[in-house]
């Protein structure tokens, strides 16, 4: 016997459209968000180093008011530690995110070398230089961090110069300098790009300009990044001495380290 289906009437599951993950996007905002943090703190941080410049007694002061010394009297170096250990927890997790989209073998990597190469666009070399400079600053950053979490009671005016020359520190963060200006350079300056700020009616001019304020921005943090190294290097030999001892300022009357 003979059975027919009638295909009209015969139930046929139904596909429904699947659901896109709004976990891409939740972790691409999240590496934004950690980013342009990590950006503007590098700034902020580089302008309080540099007090440096305006002499030992401002700098022992900047350092002082992290730790709650002229509200409490008395030095709270563990504050700078939690400040340090927030910031270095930031930091891993936008290095976490952003391995997301490294090359993840060398074929993705030679893919993209040729691609670059192909087109010759600036904003696409510009990001393969982020991506240098950042897996460099991993390794640099996260030294220099350590240190500052772990010994943040050798934040000073002779301590800090003591660091950099007498341990040997300059040479790590010579090129720290340079890495980490120009990540935090191209990084704030593509996330200007990708979610549209300060972009006005015409795209091609505002990224002309922000491409100059970039390069301008950058260059201004490593003159004065180089200048504040000089200062802790010349302070550093000239103290080589006296390794070890504390700074006070000239405004104490005592002679202890407060």
């Amino acid at each position: 016997m003979n059975t027919r289906i009638d295909a009209s009437s015969a139930e046929l599951p139904v596909s429904r459209p699947r659901r896109a993950s709004l976990w891409p996007g939740r972790l691409d905002l999240l590496q934004s968000g950690t980013g342009l943090l990590l950006g503007l703190f590098m700034w902020i941080h580089m302008f309080f180093v540099s007090s440096i410049l305006l002499g030992s007694d401002a700098m022992w002061t900047v350092a002082r008011f992290f730790e709650g010394y002229f509200i409490f009297g008395r030095r709270l170096s563990w504050l700078v530690s939690c400040l340090v250990a927030t910031v270095f927890a930031l930091f891993i997790a936008h290095a976490g995110l952003a391995l997301r989209k490294f090359p993840a073998n060398y074929r993705q990597y030679r893919t993209y070398r040729e691609h670059m190469a192909g087109m010759k666009h600036e904003d696409t070399t510009l990001w393969y230089w982020q991506v240098v400079t950042g897996f460099g600053l991993f390794f640099m950053a996260s030294v220099h961090l350590y240190i500052m979490m772990t010994r943040p009671e050798r934040i000073g005016p002779f301590e800090s110069a003591d660091r950099v020359w007498s341990d040997l520190m300059w040479p790590l963060y010579l090129v720290m300098l340079f890495a980490v200006e120009f990540h935090a350079g191209v990084g704030l300056y593509r996330l200007a790009l990708k979610w549209g700020w300060f972009e006005g009616s015409d795209a091609t001019v505002s990224r002309r300009r922000l491409h100059a304020l970039k390069w301008a921005l950058t260059a201004f943090f490593l003159i004065l990044g180089l200048a504040t190294l000089a200062a802790y290097i010349k302070i550093g030999i000239a103290h080589a001495p006296l390794y070890g001892q504390p700074y006070v300022p000239s405004g104490l009357l005592s002679g202890s380290q407060p």
